[in-house]
């Protein structure tokens, strides 16, 4: 009995070594004591070795040259991407060419009509509210360009998401093939796509719609290989056991079957579209983007929201008009005599418009916002952006954000060892993954250092870190205070709505206003831009979690607050993680962009090379961008882990 007890204390041990994570942090400890002497005897600095540096500029500088002499002579320029680039201006020209045959009468009522068709009157008045609000802001034509731009790149989108998705969707090898690319793209943010596009096509619509395409397709190319591959089984075998050959499974049942996931992908690749479309602007597409732009050039926010708010506008139309197909998806498709008459009325409202001369909106009933809007910045910019008293101004709360926050988070990043910060990496990775997860994300997080943009990779990880800390603080409250009350959901609904289907790049226009430029402006920015997705997925998981868990916990006495620390946070572990996730890789993409409000870091290093054509400046910090988003996104995202050993 005493050889028992004596030995008890040792039994201890090997049972807290059974832990998984545990196992994990002592195998990547001993790798850690193994590796890092090595290191340091070898490379003695902290900062990232030169040695392990790779210097692209030479290559890429003479990649771009090779492509800027031969642009308009080599035939692959000539045949290949020029024919490419000249249907593409075809294609827009000829849609906004239609679009101002039809002139705001008609675009007004073939909106409204194509909106009561699918959703009702309600959506149908908003509509027509909708477009004639931008005529009214003075943008009717630049909405009218974007539009053209839009409906070109959403049908490319489109068919190139199809394609892919049907590919992925009825071969397995193909969708393990596809899936590290969709992750990829899915994680690059917007502003990497565009100094490839205009290396090769040049400043203009057609880098504008291929990279909108780039960007839009990888949303409808996953929801259609994952609506292929959720068909119900029994359908498919009934369909199989009357003779069906297999094209005829597929446009008889599979895609059918598929038709909401299908929807649902259109929606979203809409929605990409727009966001891209309007970012597209820097590289010369004109439209709705450009005056947001050059508006925020200037620093003349009252035609930056005169432009900003038709964006909104169309966002939220193409989103409920969209989302109301998608929700009626399942049902027996009506009669098409509706749709034959919703075409003639929008047809006769054109031509009565051309008969009355009014295809081009009337200068006598545009309102000038810009004015106004600038006087009440000014005011805000006198009175609320220093001296208020006992909070201080917003510059005031910039300036301690920067001081308080961004600056200590940089230079502890900077302060570590290029090692420490691998390690670190490591093991967040490992621990809610795999060790191919880890894998991953250590060799996305080197690569960054042996491109060569180590120092600017870490300020841009310090202003991410900083931003989601600061939208997981307000989006867990807010999604926590939404799931115990349905009124504040209601009221809170169309909020999130709204700052949903804004693209990124009207964020930058209130910050601006409050914050003047610099990285706080941008953090805000992000912060703003990845809040209601938050708020959404914290609000969905907390109002899954099981019933009986929660009447169990009431049944035992305990209280609000205890249910939701004890039961509903762990039961809501899932999509809190998956809220963590879509918060970092939505504040990447906005702090990215930030580099054209003073966010410095690799998004200066992107707008100025897309800025000054400067292919090995712009490309690498890009490629870096894509690094660090990837890596982010392994760190931050759980795996279903296998049972057997080794997963």
């Amino acid at each position: 009995m005493a050889t028992v007890t004596a030995n008890a204390p040792r039994l201890a041990l090997p049972a807290a070594l059974k832990h998984r994570a545990v196992q994990k942090l002592l195998l990547l400890a001993l790798a850690a004591a193994i590796l890092v002497p090595l290191a340091n005897a070898r490379w003695a600095s902290g900062s990232w070795p030169e040695a392990l540096t790779v210097d692209l500029t030479n290559p890429l500088t003479t990649a771009s040259n090779w492509i800027i002499d031969n642009r308009d002579s080599h035939p692959l320029f000539l045949y290949g991407f020029g024919y490419i680039s000249n249907a593409v201006v075809i294609s827009v020209r000829a849609v906004y060419l239609v679009l101002l045959a039809a002139g705001w009468p008609g675009v007004t009522a073939l909106g409204a009509l194509v909106a009561w068709r699918v959703a009702g009157v309600r959506l149908a008045l908003g509509t027509a509210a909708a477009f004639l609000a931008c005529g009214l802001l003075g943008m009717w034509v630049p909405t009218m360009q974007t539009l053209a731009l839009m409906v070109v790149a959403v049908l490319a989108s489109v068919v190139v998401g199809v394609v892919l998705g049907l590919a992925a969707g009825l071969s397995d090898r193909l969708d393990r093939a596809l899936r590290p690319v969709l992750d990829t793209m899915q994680v690059m943010p917007a502003y990497a796509y565009l100094l490839p596009v205009v290396l090769v096509f040049g400043m203009g619509v057609p880098a504008a719609v291929l990279a909108t395409v780039v960007y839009a397709a990888p949303p409808m190319a996953r929801l259609t290989a994952l609506g292929l591959r959720g068909a119900d089984k029994e359908v498919l075998e009934a369909v199989e056991s009357l003779g069906a050959t297999a094209p005829q499974r597929l446009l008889t049942a599979r895609i059918p079957l598929a038709r909401k996931e299908l929807l649902l992908g259109l929606n979203q690749t809409i929605m990409m579209a727009l966001s891209m479309a309007v970012i597209a602007s820097v590289i010369g597409a004109a439209g709705l983007g450009d005056r947001v732009y050059q508006a925020l050039a200037s620093v003349d926010v009252g035609a930056a929201l005169a432009a900003g708010i038709p964006i909104v506008l169309l966002a939220v139309v193409l989103d409920r008009i969209t989302g109301a197909a998608g929700e009626h998806a399942g049902e027996e498709p009506g009669s098409l005599r509706p749709w034959l008459y919703a075409a003639v009325a929008a047809v006769a409202v054109a031509l009565a418009g051309r008969l009355a001369g009014g295809l081009g909106w009337p200068d006598a009933w545009t309102l000038n916002i810009a004015e106004p809007v600038n006087r009440a910045v000014d005011w805000m910019t006198a009175h609320l952006y220093s001296g208020v008293p006992v909070v201080g101004g917003t510059a005031d709360w910039a300036g301690h954000f920067t001081t308080w926050v961004l600056n200590p988070v940089r230079s502890g990043l900077q302060g570590l060892p290029w090692w420490s910060v691998l390690l670190v990496v490591a093991a967040l990775a490992w621990l809610i993954g795999t060790w191919r997860t880890a894998l991953t994300a250590v060799l996305a997080m080197a690569a960054v250092g042996v491109l060569g943009v180590w120092t600017p990779a870490l300020d841009t990880l310090s202003q991410v870190l900083a931003a989601v800390a600061v939208t997981l603080v307000l989006g867990f409250a807010t999604g926590i205070a939404a799931a115990r009350s349905d009124r504040f959901e209601r009221a809170l609904r169309p909020v999130l709505d709204v700052f949903q289907t804004m693209p990124q790049f009207v964020y930058l226009i209130p910050v601006v206003a409050l914050f003047g430029v610099g990285r706080a402006p941008a953090a805000a920015a992000a912060v703003v831009y990845a809040l209601p997705a938050i708020v959404r997925i914290t609000t969905q998981g907390l109002r899954q979690v099981d019933p009986a868990a929660l009447e169990s916990a009431r049944s035992l006495g305990a209280t609000p607050a205890q249910q939701l620390r004890q039961v509903q946070l762990p039961l809501a572990r899932p999509a809190l993680l998956l809220a963590v996730n879509q918060g970092v890789v939505l504040v990447l993409a906005v702090v990215v962009i930030g580099g054209l409000v003073g966010g410095g870091a690799l998004g200066y290093d992107t707008v100025f090379g897309l800025a000054q054509g400067d292919l090995a400046t712009g490309l690498v910090a890009g490629a870096a961008i894509v690094c660090l988003g990837l890596m982010l996104d392994r760190v931050t995202q759980p795996i279903q882990r296998r049972t057997k050993k080794g997963a």
